[in-house]
């Protein structure tokens, strides 16, 4: 029997995935080698979350694979508890490969499907619950691995806010995983029990049928969610902090790669709101990690070092940005 962890500040659900790329300025189709980092939307949250000494631990499932142990402990080295991370003898650990494209964009590509952790089931969330944290965060990304995940992500919605447990959802469309309007048809009707919502302006269309930020945090409202954080890219952030609405500009100051920005603001704001800040610093908490992140090559390869990582709490709480 798996045993259960206890005092855990956050649990993230989702795949995480060993990620393939050729060093900066080289080509898939070329490169001699390939550098290997681990990835994965919600183990980057995760990541982020346990920098800060929040007590995050990562539910999911790997193949029993060498790529699976890899994840494992790479994640145990970041910091976060593996005790929820299950073994699936049968089924293979997902990764994908990414590379540059000639216009300078980044090109994703997944081998996922058939993978462990596109296995998991609604039962996974006993697991979950059963732990108690103080937050849950998942994904559209998670519920579009198939029937099995979308079932998990929405009994956990469902179930969590009435243990007491906050629940934070991270739209995170995938047009690789499939339909997009469909994707945001569903992460539309998994809001209903999430106080926390993190969205692209690049994915509000689909789940609201808007994309202006002032408009996407309307619909939020209306559909019961407290608190917002749009997603704009070079743009910055949009933040909805009851009251009023306030802008972040992008606080980058070179880009290297952006994947993993938005799962950098997410897990900055959930370290601030975690750790008692109101919403706009902790989305300034969000932005700074995000341009970490986006100066380097890997998804969790930009994140501070502890010491950085206090002095930057520190700053959030102090209300001090600049």
């Amino acid at each position: 029997m798996q045993r259960v962890p206890d005092s855990l500040d956050l649990i993230t659900v989702g795949e995480p995935m060993v990620l393939f790329q050729p060093p900066a300025d080289q080509r898939l189709l070329t490169a001699p080698r390939l550098d290997v980092h681990v990835a994965g939307a919600e183990l980057n949250v995760a990541a982020g979350t346990a920098r800060f000494g929040v007590r995050t631990a990562l539910c999911t499932a790997v193949g029993a694979d060498p790529l699976g142990a890899r994840l494992i402990a790479a994640a145990a080295d970041l910091g976060i508890d593996t005790t929820l991370i299950a073994t699936d003898p049968e089924r293979p650990t997902g990764l994908f490969l990414k590379d540059v494209t000639d216009d300078g964009a980044r090109r994703v590509y997944y081998y996922r499907a058939g993978s462990a952790a596109a296995r998991l089931s609604a039962a996974d969330a006993d697991r979950v619950l059963a732990a108690r944290p103080t937050a849950i965060l998942t994904s559209g990304l998670t519920a579009a691995l198939g029937e099995g995940p979308y079932a998990l992500v929405a009994r956990l919605c469902r179930e969590a806010p009435a243990a007491g447990i906050e629940v934070a959802f991270d739209v995170n469309i995938r047009p690789q995983l499939g339909d997009v309007r469909g994707q945001g048809k569903r992460s539309r009707e998994l809001l209903e029990g999430c106080g926390r919502l993190f969205i692209g302006t690049d994915e509000a269309l689909p789940v609201f049928g808007v994309d202006a930020p002032d408009a996407i945090i309307a619909a939020a409202r209306s559909a019961g969610v407290a608190e917002t954080v749009v997603k704009a890219g070079a743009d910055g952030l949009w933040v909805d902090a009851g009251a009023d609405t306030y802008h972040l500009p992008s606080a980058a100051s070179s880009v290297v790669d952006p994947v993993g920005a938005g799962d950098a603001v997410a897990a900055g704001y959930l370290v601030g709101r975690l750790r008692g800040l109101a919403e706009l610093p902790s989305a300034w908490l969000g932005n700074q990690l995000a341009a970490g992140i986006v100066s380097t090559l890997g998804d969790v390869t930009g994140l501070p070092t502890h010491v950085e990582a206090a002095e930057l709490l520190v700053r959030a709480a102090e209300n001090k940005p600049a």
